[in-house]
C-alpha cells in the first residue's frame, strides 16, 4: 500500500490548484472586460453557478465526503475497493442523468430560485437558455470527482489536481477564439462549460486506468455497501443543501441590486484563490489520510496529520486574509478594472472582498476540521452545525439588506463561516487525543499572527505611497507587483524571525513518509 506523504500531498495539490486559480483569475478578468457587469455577464454567472451548486452535492461535496473514507478503508484493508468504486460510479451516473433531465424541464424554476430579481427582464430568459446548455457539466465533473477521490485515496494527487487547469485553459481558448471567429461571447463561454467537464473526466479516468484501477461503471444495483454509502451520504447531502441555501440567499439579495451579482462573484473569485489553494489541498489530502490512520488505529499519527494540516493552513491563510482586508482596492483595480468594468465596479467589489477576507481563515479551518467527522463516517453532526450557520447567514443577509444593501450578503457569509468553524472545533473536543492540536501548533500559531500583522502594516503604508502608480494605466502592473512582493518578503522574514516556521520542517515533511 502506497503511503500518503502529507506535506508533499499538500504541495502537489496546492501548486496545481494555484496554477488553476491564477488562470481562473485571468479568465474572470477577461470575462469582466468582455462582458462587464451587464445582463449577459449576470446571466452567465447564474448559469455557470447552477451546475456548480449541485456539484457541492455530488462532486467534491457530500458524495465524495462519504465515498472517500469508505473507499480508503477498503483499500487499506484489501476489501475489493475497486468493485465498490465501480458500483458507486454506476449509481452516481444514474442519479446524475436523471437530475440533468429534470433540470432541463424545470430550468425556469431553478433560475427563479437562484435569482428571482431577474424576473421580468432580459437576464431571466438569457439565464434559462444558458443554464440548459451548462447544466450537463454536473454529470461530467461529478464522475471526474469520483475518479479523483480514488486517485487521492491511493496517494496519487497530481492528475486530479491538474484537471481544473484544463477547464481554465479551455475557457481562455474560447475567449480568444470568439472575436476572431465572430462568435457571440456569452454563448461561446456557456458551451465551453460542458465541453470542459467532459475533458476533465477523460483526464482523470485515464489516470485511474494507469493507476491499475478500472472504473468502468456497473449496472446500478443497491448492494449493502452502496446502501451504507447512501446512509452516510444523506446527512452530508443535507449539509450541502444547507450550504447552498446560504449561497442562494446571497444571490437572491444581490439580484435586487444592479451589478451586485457580478460584484460579489468577482470578489468571491479573488478570495477563492488562497482559499482554493490551501483548503482544497488540505481537504483532498487529509481526509483519506485520516481515514486510513483511523482504520489502522494510529491515534498519534492522526493527531500529527491534523496539527500539520492546521499549521500549513494558517501559515498560508492568515497573511492572505490580512492582505485581502488591507489592500482590496489595488487588487481589484489592477486585476479587473478595464473594458466594461469601471472604477465604480472596483469600489463595490473591493468592499465585498475585504469582508470575505475576514472570513477566509474560517473557511479554511472548516476544511481542516471536517475530515475529523467524515473520516469517522459521521456526517450527521456537521449537518446540525450547518443548519445553525444557515440561520445566522439568512438573518444577517436578509435582515441587513434594507440598511446596508448588497454587502449584507458578504457579511452574512463571513459571520456564518465563523459560526460553522466554532461549532466544528467545539464538537471535535469530544474526539480525544486524535483531535487535539499538538504543542508545536500551539506554539507557532501566535507567531504566525504576529508575522501577518507586521506584513499588514507594511502593506497599508506602501499601498498609500503607490496609490498614484496603481491608478495609472502604464504603471499599475509593476506597482501591484512591488506591493505583493514586498508583502511576501516582509511576511517571510518576520515569520522566520519569530519562529513561525523552520526550513527543516518542510524538508522533513517532503522526505519522510507519513
Amino acid at each position: 500500500m502506497k503511503p500518503i506523504r502529507l506535506i508533499q500531498g499538500f504541495l502537489t495539490v496546492g501548486s496545481w490548484t494555484m496554477m488553476s486559480r491564477v488562470l481562473g483569475l485571468v479568465r474572470d478578468a477577461w470575462i469582466a472586460a468582455a462582458l462587464g457587469t451587464g445582463p449577459v455577464a449576470q446571466a452567465f454567472i447564474i448559469a455557470f453557478s447552477l451546475p456548480n451548486m449541485f456539484r457541492r452535492f455530488f462532486a467534491e461535496g457530500a458524495f465524495n465526503m462519504a465515498f472517500v473514507p469508505m473507499f480508503a478503508k477498503r483499500l487499506e484493508g484489501g476489501e475489493n475497493a475497486e468493485g465498490f468504486a465501480r458500483d458507486a460510479m454506476g449509481g452516481l451516473a444514474t442519479v446524475l442523468i436523471a437530475l440533468t433531465i429534470v433540470a432541463q424541464l424545470f430550468m425556469p424554476a431553478l433560475i427563479w430560485a437562484m435569482a428571482s430579481g431577474y424576473v421580468g427582464d432580459e437576464r431571466f430568459d438569457l439565464s434559462v437558455g444558458f443554464g440548459r446548455v451548462a447544466f450537463p457539466y454536473i454529470l461530467f465533473i461529478s464522475l471526474a470527482a469520483l475518479c479523483s477521490g480514488v486517485l487521492n485515496a491511493t496517494g496519487r494527487f497530481a492528475a486530479a489536481a491538474a484537471a481544473p487547469v484544463l477547464l481554465n485553459v479551455l475557457f481562455l481558448t474560447a475567449l480568444a477564439l470568439a472575436p476572431v471567429l465572430g462568435w457571440d461571447a456569452g454563448w461561446t463561454l456557456v458551451w465551453t462549460v460542458p465541453i470542459a467537464g467532459l475533458a476533465q473526466l477523460a483526464l482523470v479516468w485515464v489516470a485511474t486506468q494507469k493507476a491499475g484501477i478500472s472504473l468502468v461503471p456497473r449496472r446500478p444495483r443497491l448492494t449493502p455497501e452502496l446502501r451504507r454509502l447512501a446512509i452516510i451520504a444523506a446527512p452530508a447531502m443535507l449539509t450541502g443543501g444547507v450550504i447552498q441555501v446560504n449561497l442562494l440567499v446571497g444571490r437572491q439579495v444581490a439580484s435586487y441590486y444592479d451589478g451586485a451579482v457580478a460584484w460579489l462573484y468577482n470578489a468571491d473569485r479573488l478570495y477563492q484563490l488562497p482559499l482554493g489553494v490551501v483548503a482544497i489541498a488540505i481537504g483532498i489530502v487529509l481526509l483519506p489520510d485520516l481515514s486510513r490512520r483511523l482504520k489502522s488505529g494510529d491515534v498519534g499519527g492522526s493527531r500529527h496529520a491534523l496539527s500539520r494540516a492546521a499549521e500549513f493552513a494558517l501559515f498560508l491563510t492568515l497573511p492572505a486574509a490580512v492582505a485581502l482586508v488591507v489592500i482590496p482596492g489595488p487588487l481589484i483595480s489592477v486585476i479587473f478594472e478595464r473594458g466594461a468594468f469601471d472604477a465604480a465596479d472596483t469600489a463595490q467589489t473591493a468592499l465585498a472582498l475585504a469582508i470575505y477576507g475576514i472570513g477566509l481563515p474560517a473557511f479554511v479551518l472548516q476544511k481542516v476540521l471536517q475530515p475529523l467527522y467524515f473520516a469517522r463516517e459521521n456526517t450527521k453532526t456537521p449537518f446540525y452545525y450547518a443548519v445553525v450557520s444557515m440561520v445566522v447567514n439568512a438573518v444577517l443577509a436578509i435582515g441587513l439588506a434594507p440598511f446596508l444593501g448588497f454587502i449584507s450578503a458578504a457579511i452574512g457569509t463571513t459571520i456564518a463561516g465563523w459560526a460553522m468553524t466554532w461549532q466544528l472545533w467545539r464538537g471535535s473536543r469530544r474526539m480525544g487525543e486524535a483531535a487535539d492540536p499538538d504543542n508545536r501548533l500551539l506554539a507557532r500559531l501566535p507567531r504566525v499572527v504576529i508575522a501577518s500583522l507586521a506584513m499588514g502594516v507594511i502593506l497599508w503604508g506602501l499601498s498609500g505611497l503607490l496609490s498614484p502608480q496603481i491608478s495609472a494605466a502604464g504603471h499599475r502592473y509593476w506597482a501591484l507587483a512591488v506591493l505583493v512582493l514586498a508583502g511576501i518578503t516582509v511576511y517571510g522574514v518576520a515569520a522566520y524571525a519569530v519562529g513561525a516556521f523552520r526550513m527543516a520542517d518542510f524538508r522533513a515533511g517532503l522526505s519522510r513518509q507519513r
